[in-house]
């Protein structure tokens, strides 16, 4: 073949090579547009990276239902787990200076860290803490730190109560608790608290500038969104709650703007400008699987052939290409950050409501980029989430079981009175004035009043806005002396356990 020849073929792939590739961003645009819509969420700022920059930004909705002002790419929602990454890289960076090792023992820099089993406390690392193999199930005891106002320290110390789900490194049980633990080592480590280390170490050299770790810093910010729980399947508005105190785990409140910053940085292998922060062997270390889940070798959507999670990162192949990423959960906002690094592309998904299309928005991205089949995720996703929502019978089956004209054996100035959880702390029931009042002694805004449901079951009314619960009863329990020694929790939902509580009576 003769150098003409050459060049013109070369020149025909690389133009079919870059047509296949090629995505049409008004059709994109269009799509998410419809999307937002169909999932009736209040609004969505979705961000594209691709070689570096941030190519694509779409913003649909409204910051807040009954009003007209539209998000942009700085506004700022929370992205609860998200924040994950950022504490396994200032973990990373500690490693590098030689402050600690990845197989330190937790105790060593927190002594009074515990867990279900001695041994098992004396063995747990930080490497542990990050990758969800410390033998909690999933989401267990976060009602220790869930809208209280305790500290970090304080909630460390109740996880020796928590219940044993498996053993240790021998499973998944994804745990907050165990990065909230992460934050206080690099707290006690570096005598500065998480946000002020994420603020030093990444935010302010990446250019992150609109990105906070407290909700006090809202308004001073300005442009955010508001958070949006679902009842009756319509919106409604619900209030910031403070994270502050658990910022390791899910603090960090930012934009599509901001977190594109974030993206790329990754994608550059931790490099920013001519700065190289996370070393080589820190961004092989947290993208390196530790705890893996099981594929469906024989039948999977995504020609998947592993998914595990690393320190920080969720961890898969989608079509044979490496995808790196997490999401975030906070009250009234769902969040997803994704990478496919062999195609330097990123996707970030910010939402504010309960029920979320940020998978659909994502794989939509990632189909189109990919130049793969591109299939209606909105459409497929959203019909599985409404079935999945019409089968949930959680709550009606209680309802239908209620039995009712039945009368308490145990009148409320009998069980009324202090209550002490292993898990938790002080739960205390009281009159006040012609109400009965169910208060967490740490957790004002799960305050809650008891009307009588049946026999010596009583309803929960939440006194405040609750994004992930609704509908719940207490149990009254007695001895075989019929003396109250206890009551029992049953909230029926997918993220927070009272049942673990178990409160039990208090000597007067």
């Amino acid at each position: 073949m003769n150098r003409t020849l050459l060049l013109a073929f070369c020149l025909l792939v690389s133009f079919t090579s870059f047509a296949q590739t090629k995505v049409d961003l008004e059709a994109l645009d269009k799509y998410y547009a419809r999307m937002v819509e169909d999932w009736d969420i209040p609004s969505a700022s979705i961000g594209i990276v691709k070689d570096g920059e941030l190519i694509f930004t779409g913003n649909y909705g409204v910051k807040e239902i009954g009003k007209s002002e539209r998000p942009d790419q700085n506004t700022l929602y929370a992205i609860a787990s998200n924040s994950k990454a950022f504490t396994s890289a200032l973990i990373g960076v500690l490693v590098q200076e030689g402050k600690l090792g990845w197989d330190d023992k937790v105790k060593k820099h927190l002594p009074y860290f515990a867990m279900y089993d001695e041994w098992v406390s004396n063995h747990m690392t930080i490497r542990d803490l990050l990758c969800h193999r410390s033998g909690l199930g999933t989401f267990s005891g976060d009602n220790i730190w869930y809208k209280s106002e305790a500290t970090a320290e304080d909630f460390i110390k109740h996880i020796q109560y928590v219940p044993q789900a498996f053993e240790f490194r021998s499973g998944y049980g994804y745990s907050n608790l165990m990065y909230i633990t992460a934050g206080e080592v690099i707290e006690t480590v570096t005598g500065k608290t998480w946000a002020q280390n994420v603020k030093e170490r990444f935010l302010d050299p990446l250019g992150m500038d609109r990105s906070i770790a407290s909700v006090n810093d809202l308004e001073s910010k300005g442009n955010y969104a508001i958070p949006h729980g679902r009842e009756n399947d319509e919106n409604k508005v619900i209030p910031w709650v403070s994270w502050d105190n658990v910022a390791a785990t899910g603090g960090l409140i930012s934009s599509v703007e901001d977190l594109s910053k974030w993206v790329i940085f990754n994608l550059n292998n931790g490099i920013v400008g001519n700065d190289t922060i996370l070393a080589p062997s820190t961004r092989n270390t947290v993208w390196t699987p530790h705890n893996n889940f099981p594929v469906n070798q024989a039948d999977d959507n995504f020609d998947q052939h592993f998914s595990s999670y690393g320190l920080g990162w969720s961890l898969s192949d989608y079509h044979g290409r490496m995808k790196v990423g997490h999401t975030g959960g906070y009250d009234g906002m769902i969040t997803a950050v994704t990478m496919i690094p062999d195609e330097n592309l990123g996707v970030i998904v910010l939402t504010n409501g309960v029920k979320s299309p940020i998978m659909a928005a994502t794989n939509y991205a990632l189909d189109s980029f990919l130049g793969l089949e591109v299939r209606d995720w909105s459409a497929q996703l959203l019909a599985r989430a409404n079935a999945r929502a019409k089968n949930d019978t959680r709550i009606s089956d209680r309802i239908a079981s209620r039995e009712m004209n039945t009368s308490p054996s145990i009148q409320a100035d009998e069980f009324a009175g202090n209550y002490y959880s292993d898990v938790y702390g002080d739960i205390s029931i009281k009159r006040e004035d012609e109400d009965l009042k169910l208060i967490f002694g740490h957790s004002p805004l799960l305050t809650a009043s008891l009307t009588h449901w049946h026999h010596d079951v009583w309803e929960i009314h939440w006194d405040h806005p609750q994004a992930w619960f609704s509908f719940g009863t207490i149990k009254i329990n007695t001895d075989n002396n019929l003396k109250v020694i206890g009551f029992d929790f049953d909230v029926p939902n997918d993220d927070f356990f009272f049942e673990e509580l178990k409160p039990y009576r208090m000597e007067e």
